[in-house]
């Protein structure tokens, strides 16, 4: 059987009220505006208020996505959500953002890939339409990554920041439009290099792993870094020639939100010009598996996501993991807010 073409039909986007500034957190930490911002891009983030979790944010931009679509709750016939701050361990958040929409019955799974993740959903969702097994699915990045912060190791708490974005898959007019090709791997010797080491079965929850602040994010940012500006670049070219385009054919480049420095190296290793890359890292932080939605969005709403147009996206993340999709655009619906 002939798969059939995917499309990314709509995309929508919910981010917390609270911004805190690089100013803010030099307050406590040992940093300063420029310290962030000139190693980072960053120069603010949002927050999530207490009680608020990454379903709350998810199922927002969930419903604006589908409302963008025209495309009912009930017509779905899969939920897929990627976290690295769930709500809880189990039941999947996917569920609580499905009862939240009003998608009962619906099958709903998360999947776990760390930053790469809304890729990986990406691949994954589009997959159940092109071998016949859905006709919609939902794609959902959700995250509260600052409920996981230590907030007193500076190498973590200034780099991310809080959000969800969602996509809508459905089955393309065409093979001429809609999503390409994946180029998705794992490198599981850095698996240490970015962890949270508490929690699981490996380290239960302990007195001594909460007063050791284990339950936080560790990060090895230096070995990081080198891994992403070599796996971007590889991983991009990869998918490139598998659908026999060239970097030059290449109109708008997303990348995931890690880190300025990351992104630009990245993008003149590849030959990419400034104005092809798409960035609101400086506004939001690294908000994981919800950075690449919240770039779809923007764009489309500054009119860089048209009809015909040829999009690159990558995340990377722990795993150590990547993931590119090449997508054909046929215009991106969105609610104007």
């Amino acid at each position: 059987m002939t798969p059939r073409p995917v499309k990314i039909s709509a995309v929508g986007t919910h981010v917390p009220e609270r911004i805190v500034t690089n100013d803010e957190l030099s307050l406590t930490l040992d940093t300063s505006d420029e310290w962030i911002s000139t190693r980072s891009g960053i120069r603010e983030r949002r927050i999530a208020a207490d009680g608020e979790a990454a379903s709350d944010l998810g199922a927002i931009a969930a419903a604006r996505a589908l409302e963008a679509a025209s495309v009912r709750p009930k017509d779905l016939d899969l939920i897929i959500v990627a976290s690295l701050s769930p709500d809880m361990l189990f039941p999947p958040t996917a569920s609580f953002i499905s009862g939240r929409i009003g998608a009962d019955g619906t099958p709903a799974f998360d999947l776990s890939a760390a930053c790469t993740g809304f890729i990986y959903a990406l691949a994954t969702g589009s997959s159940f339409i092109a071998s016949g097994q859905a006709e919609k699915v939902l794609v959902v990045g959700a995250e509260v990554v600052s409920k996981m912060i230590d907030w007193t190791d500076r190498g973590t708490a200034v780099l991310f920041g809080d959000g969800a974005g969602a996509v809508v898959l459905e089955v393309a007019e065409s093979s001429d439009e809609g999503i390409l090709g994946f180029d998705l791997g794992n490198d599981p010797s850095g698996a240490g290099l970015l962890k949270l080491p508490a929690g699981g079965s490996r380290e239960p929850a302990t007195i001594e792993t909460v007063e050791s602040r284990r339950h936080s994010i560790r990060m090895n940012g230096g070995e990081v870094f080198k891994f992403a500006t070599r796996i971007i670049v590889s991983s991009c070219r990869e998918v490139l020639v598998q659908q026999g385009c060239r970097i030059e054919d290449v109109d708008l480049f997303v990348p995931h939100q890690a880190n300025i420095r990351i992104i630009d190296t990245a993008a003149r290793k590849l030959g990419i010009a400034p104005e092809k890359v798409f960035s609101n890292l400086e506004r939001y932080g690294n908000t994981s598996c919800a950075s690449i939605p919240l770039c779809l969005d923007e764009a489309a709403a500054a009119g860089k996501i048209g009809q015909g147009e040829l999009v690159l996206m990558v995340g990377f993340g722990a795993g150590l993991s990547w993931g590119s999709c090449l997508v054909r655009t046929g215009g991106l619906k969105r609610i104007e807010e």
